[in-house]
């Protein structure tokens, strides 16, 4: 058997969860991106709107049609930033916190089974493992960009 890269491992396992949570989501109308983003809004004082794009790794445009989207199914509202009149707060509904609290349930859920499956040594080291990629690649420890400039 050819040697699987890690790269081909971290896509190939995100997919099948992704796949898995939107299939979850689906039956509540709804999509993984959906319940991402109502996870990542605070239920009590909610969020500024320009803080939950970089919260969840998204671009602004990408999370507009999301935000635009919930809004319209009624569980997000758009309020103005008491401390910043020219923000925007977005905050859950009530129908919003039930479909969080949904989401949270099936993210436990999963997180749950695996570890029932995999030792607290085998996830500490996945964990590690995982850090070590995420600070590698932030820190743009893999590919040098001025290097790759001066290549072309």
């Amino acid at each position: 058997m050819k040697e699987k890269t890690i790269d081909y491992l971290l896509r190939t396992t995100w997919l099948a969860v992704q796949k898995m949570y939107n299939e979850e989501a689906a039956k509540f109308d709804a999509t993984m991106a959906i319940a991402f983003t109502l996870l990542s809004i605070d239920p009590v004082n909610g969020t500024p709107s320009t803080a939950l794009g970089p919260k969840m790794g998204m671009e602004a445009t990408s999370l507009s049609r999301i935000l635009k989207n919930m809004e319209q199914r009624g569980v997000i509202e758009r309020k103005p930033n008491p401390q910043d009149g020219r923000g925007v707060l977005i905050h859950l509904t009530d129908f919003g916190r039930e479909k969080r609290e949904y989401s949270r349930e099936r993210v436990l859920t999963f997180n749950n089974a695996i570890r029932n499956e995999v030792s607290e040594e085998k996830m500490n080291h996945f964990y590690e493992v995982a850090e070590i990629i995420n600070e590698m690649v932030s820190n743009k420890k893999i590919y040098n960009q001025k290097e790759d400039i001066l290549k072309k």
